[in-house]
């Protein structure tokens, strides 16, 4: 007979409006046999009680609606980031505010590796809090000039090269003519690559030799580790490339017992023509299993706004910077949005800037009306600046939107000094003009842009605060109940998985976020800090200790 287990715990809370706090829950089969007291739960027959969540409060499994594996992999490269961050395995390294210390770290680095030509690799480097001042190749060269080096930006659409890795790519020349590729005074390569067509030519120079947005092996199970420690249990790879070798070794990693999340990855609508992208995605859609979900694309209409290669509507950026650069052409996002729909295949696209934002709805208005679908869920991702015509406009389109509400928090304080001014960077991550206008909306961490941590994005929506302290944007507060739906439920809706996880309800999958507080039982201001012990995931129990 199957056994049933019915965990108590401090609190529930289920997200199902019709019970939301209860008290048990019953697990069997790795599915959720029902909720509610004890009582309500021992008809169902014989079951073990286990108590060991106790003294815990235990949420649906949180969702993370934009995330990429490739932070598993990122680890083995050495952090440059400007903020403090932990590792998989519980470390925290220190963030860095000069580029001298940056170069002392790479160089610490460098000293340790015993092959003379193998590359060194580095990530999440920021130059906009120094100032905006520009890392060149005459400053990795300075690391070494023999050793090809290159670091990857914190918002991933920019890398810094040295001198060594533009000689091997064959860029250390005069006549380059690339936008993403700026010129010295010298007429060669200041060794800042911007976007993919940039940065890809270089990348297995430089130590980012798979795709730049893919993880490996380790990286994927490394990675599960941070969902572990964050709570959650259903996490997106946006931007995935998806190739066969790819698939195989996420279907095979993902299907280990001892693998604690499911993982929804999205073909990265880059080096393939629509037609191709949409029939390639609908063969993968085959492959899916319980935790491996397949079938989806990710277009990138522009690029970031801290890296100024945004597309921004006038009057542009705050600074005076030239305008940003078009990832994916109109004709080509309109092509993708036709034939996607025309196959039922779900789009999710990457806009930073508003000008982004609004050739996205351009292009998908006409489609629609080619290709009507009554529950297409085309999302919009980040979707930084989109105003409140342009969220009506989603809202008539049937759209949904992912908000970057983690920006507020790390980069607020230079959108509203240097990229976009006072008045826009008031609205960014529009949260609340969002729900006010009826468009399905959820938050995002984009791991790893900023860390995986979906209590920590909620904490971010609610408070809207900047690095510095300042409150930016207050009428775009949510309030923690709508933050703590758009982490479990509103990311499940933008994914078609609603009707699977996201809430503590008969039928769905036994996904849990273990946490050792309740979230609406203090102040807002500690969304933040409350503890994760660990994880539910199909029934089966992850321990942050035991990792």
């Amino acid at each position: 007979m199957t056994k049933t287990t019915i965990y108590c715990a401090r609190k529930i809370l289920t997200m199902n409006p019709n019970q939301p706090e209860v008290s048990h829950v019953a697990v069997r089969d790795g599915r959720i046999l029902g909720a509610g007291s004890l009582s309500d739960l021992t008809p169902w027959g014989n079951y073990e009680l286990d108590e060991r969540f106790a003294d815990k409060v235990l949420m649906p499994g949180f969702v993370e609606g934009h995330a990429h594996t490739m932070e598993g992999t990122l680890w083995r490269n050495v952090y440059v980031g400007w903020f403090d961050r932990t590792d998989p395995d519980g470390k925290t390294w220190s963030g860095l505010q000069t580029i001298d210390a940056v170069i002392a770290r790479l160089s610490e680095e460098e000293t340790k590796l015993t092959d003379p030509n193998a590359p060194l690799a580095g990530w999440s480097l920021d130059p906009i809090y120094m100032n905006n001042e520009r890392v060149t190749r005459h400053d990795l060269d300075r690391v070494s000039t023999t050793r090809p080096i290159g670091v990857l930006h914190a918002s991933g659409h920019i890398m810094n090269v040295n001198s060594k890795a533009l000689e091997l790519a064959g860029l250390l020349k005069p006549g380059v003519n690339h936008p993403g590729i700026p010129l010295g005074d010298d007429g060669l390569p200041k060794g800042e690559l911007y976007g993919p067509d940039a940065m890809t030519p270089v990348g297995p120079f430089v130590g980012f030799d798979r795709s730049l947005t893919d993880c490996d092996e380790r990286g994927l199970r490394d990675y599960a580790k941070l969902c572990v420690r964050a709570g959650v249990t259903t996490c997106t790879d946006l931007a995935a490339r998806l190739e066969d070798e790819s698939v195989d070794m996420m279907l095979r990693v993902t299907g280990e017992d001892s693998f604690p999340a499911c993982i929804v990855p999205l073909k990265v609508f880059l080096g393939m023509s629509a037609e191709e992208i949409v029939g390639y995605v609908l063969k993968l859609k085959e492959r899916s299993t319980d935790r491996l979900r397949l079938g989806r694309i990710k277009a990138i209409a522009d690029g970031s706004i801290q890296g100024f290669s945004a597309r921004m509507r006038w009057p542009g950026y705050h600074n005076g910077a030239p305008n940003g650069l078009w990832y994916t052409a109109p004709e080509q996002m309109s092509d993708l949005y036709h034939r996607a729909l025309a196959a039922g295949v779900q789009v999710h696209t990457h806009t930073n800037g508003d000008q982004a934002t609004q050739m996205a709805l351009d292009m998908l208005e006409p489609a629609l009306k080619a290709h009507p679908s009554a529950d297409h869920r085309f999302t919009m991702q980040h979707c930084q600046l989109a105003d409140a015509a342009q969220f009506r406009k989603m809202a008539k389109l049937d759209m949904c939107v992912n908000l970057f509400a983690n920006h507020h928090f790390f980069w607020g304080d230079e959108h509203y000094r240097l990229t976009v001014g006072p008045e826009r960077a008031e609205r960014m991550n529009a949260c609340r003009t969002a729900l006010d206008t009826g468009v399905p909306m959820t938050i995002h961490s984009d791991a790893p842009v900023t860390p995986l941590g979906p209590l920590f994005t909620a904490w971010c929506a609610v408070n809207r605060i900047t690095a510095s302290g300042r409150v930016l944007g207050a009428g775009e507060k949510i309030d923690v109940d709508a933050a703590l739906w758009a982490i479990t439920l509103g990311a499940a809706y933008t994914l078609h998985m609603d009707g699977e996880v996201g809430s503590i309800e008969v039928g769905k999958r036994a996904d849990f976020a273990v946490l050792e507080d309740d979230p609406t039982g203090v102040e807002p201001w500690s969304l933040k800090d409350i503890g994760v012990w660990g994880t539910v995931q199909g029934g089966r129990i992850f321990s942050v200790d035991d990792l």
